[in-house]
């Protein structure tokens, strides 16, 4: 009888685990190429990014913005600010290329207070793929 009772409990563990483990959500990172200053595709882009936190609250995501895609987080260009810092809030990470701002010749001073830097856009998309994170074009 107490072995009965021994192997029900054990069993009753590994099931518990076992849907406790298959319910719990899958961890999504995504990594976005932005490269273009048109303002009705930065538009469009930041209203992708709000529909993806919407419907996935943990997702963790990345936009890197290289060439004209500077524009998007620059405080005297960008039209999309407030909702760069609501996304920023989220969680989402605003990356920005020192290539492209040393080719523009752009200082740091020009972009958003909440922006990070990275040497290479292209490699921090390589790197972050190599890592698992799936990737998206911005824009449409």
């Amino acid at each position: 009888m107490k072995k009965t009772i021994l192997i029900s409990s054990v069993l009753i563990s590994v099931l518990s685990v076992i849907a406790f483990t298959s319910k719990k959500e899958k961890q999504h990172r995504i990594v976005f190429q932005f490269t273009n200053a048109d303002t009705l595709q930065q538009k469009a882009f930041t209203k992708q990014l709000q529909n993806i936190t919407d419907y996935w609250p943990n997702v963790k995501i990345e936009v890197v913005v290289y060439n004209k895609g500077l524009e998007y987080l620059m405080t005297d260009f960008s039209k999309h600010i407030k909702e760069i810092e609501a996304l920023k809030a989220k969680g989402v990470n605003f990356v920005v290329c020192e290539n492209t701002m040393k080719q523009r010749k752009i200082e740091k001073t020009k972009f958003i207070q909440s922006a990070t830097y990275i040497p290479a856009g292209i490699i921090e998309i390589v790197e972050k793929q190599e890592q698992g994170w799936s990737y998206v074009k911005g824009g449409y």
